[in-house]
């Protein structure tokens, strides 16, 4: 599951919105980064830790030339899964139901909103003629000829 993946599987619990969805994700993962930064752990219960972890300078080895050589010291993320999700993983666990979403709801429009509806209904009366006004007029055939026929005089 990739970011957008999972904001389009929160959105049901944001009414449907993807925009609040990852405005959510965003701050959560922005809030996580922040604190490790600083050197702080972030603990989620049930889920796991994150923490900075020094990595002390050490020999390598090049892997396509076989020489060794010097790696730096370097600071890392490390992410510790915390007892619950490591029973859940192996199967020891079985997980709780996912939380439904609440139901949308639906306001019922008020009397005020009425109004304009039918100051709408009425404009769109009005313009209708206008419109039609605006037509080219179709192109008339002429008229057929009467054809008269003359008869025998008496």
């Amino acid at each position: 599951m990739n970011k957008a993946q999972f904001i389009a599987a929160l959105a049901p619990h944001f009414n449907d919105s993807k925009k609040e969805a990852a405005h959510a994700v965003d701050i959560v993962f922005d809030t996580i980064v922040r604190n490790l930064s600083k050197g702080e752990d972030v603990m989620i219960n049930d889920f796991g830790k994150f923490k900075k972890v020094d990595r002390k300078a050490r020999m390598g080895r090049n892997p396509f030339t076989g020489e060794t050589i010097k790696i730096k010291a370097s600071k890392k993320a490390r992410f510790l899964p915390a007892k619950a999700l490591k029973e859940v993983i192996s199967g020891d666990r079985k997980l709780a139901p996912a939380p439904k979403p609440e139901p949308k709801v639906v306001a019922k429009p008020a009397a005020k909103k009425a109004a304009p509806k039918k100051a709408a209904k009425k404009s769109a009366k009005k313009a209708a003629p206008k419109k039609a006004a605006k037509k080219s007029p179709a192109k008339k055939k002429p008229a057929a000829k009467k054809v008269v026929k003359k008869g025998k005089k008496k």
